[in-house]
């Protein structure tokens, strides 16, 4: 991140990026900071262990960049947060540090408005560039979410069938699989069948994740 003018002769002053920390276990954050104290032109001027807590320290404290976890217990998870801070004036950049790297989670994250997506087994030398990259607006993807991102531009999922976007529509109200078979009049082995179908076709294993991925995708009506 660059600065104000320097001297003559000496070039252009990098200023420190402002970085906020958003995780909800605080041994994790403990970690996080430990760790950061090292980064070069970083300052971190905030720890926040949930997302409402993110989006007041945001507001007090004005970061370049907040580093975000995507699982935050009770309350707005990552994505949310993520969607509110990017609603801000100004709005700052937001680095998703996670543990998840399904599609859901990497598709949802990024249409909240993540500059990017790493993993947190990645490297202190990893995470500090990726910071500066987000810092700039830059994208920044650890080496696994970016092959699964080129792995579906490449080879796009098939579109659902008729049956399968019905009983899409009947998981996002909530309906469990024996209500699905008897609105449809199908078999709840049939539901069950259809649905593995679904989780694989949108690359998610949870109900909850093939239905986030579906509003994100407006797959349904």
């Amino acid at each position: 991140m660059t600065g104000t003018p320097g001297t003559a002769g000496r070039g252009p002053v990098r200023l420190p990026v402002r970085l906020l920390v958003c995780d909800d276990h605080a041994v994790v954050r403990a970690g996080l900071l430990a760790l950061l104290a090292s980064a070069p032109d970083v300052e971190v001027v905030g720890e926040a262990g949930s997302g409402e807590e993110a989006l007041a320290l945001a507001r007090k404290a004005a970061p370049d960049v907040v580093l975000m976890d995507l699982q935050l217990g009770e309350g707005m998870d990552g994505v949310e947060t993520t969607r509110r801070l990017r609603a801000l004036t100004p709005a700052p950049h937001v680095l998703v540090l996670t543990t998840y790297d399904t599609d859901a989670d990497v598709t949802r994250a990024v249409a909240a408005g993540a500059t990017g997506y790493l993993l947190k087994a990645e490297r202190a030398e990893d995470l500090f560039a990726a910071v500066q990259a987000a810092a700039q607006g830059r994208p920044a993807l650890s080496p696994p979410v970016a092959d699964r991102v080129m792995s579906r531009l490449r080879n796009p999922r098939p579109t659902l069938t008729p049956r399968e976007r019905d009983i899409l529509a009947h998981l996002a109200r909530g309906l469990p699989n024996h209500a699905i078979a008897r609105a449809l009049y199908i078999s709840e082995a049939t539901v069950k069948t259809h649905l593995r179908r679904i989780y694989d076709k949108l690359g998610v294993d949870t109900r909850a994740g093939a239905v986030a991925v579906a509003k994100e995708q407006r797959l349904l009506p």
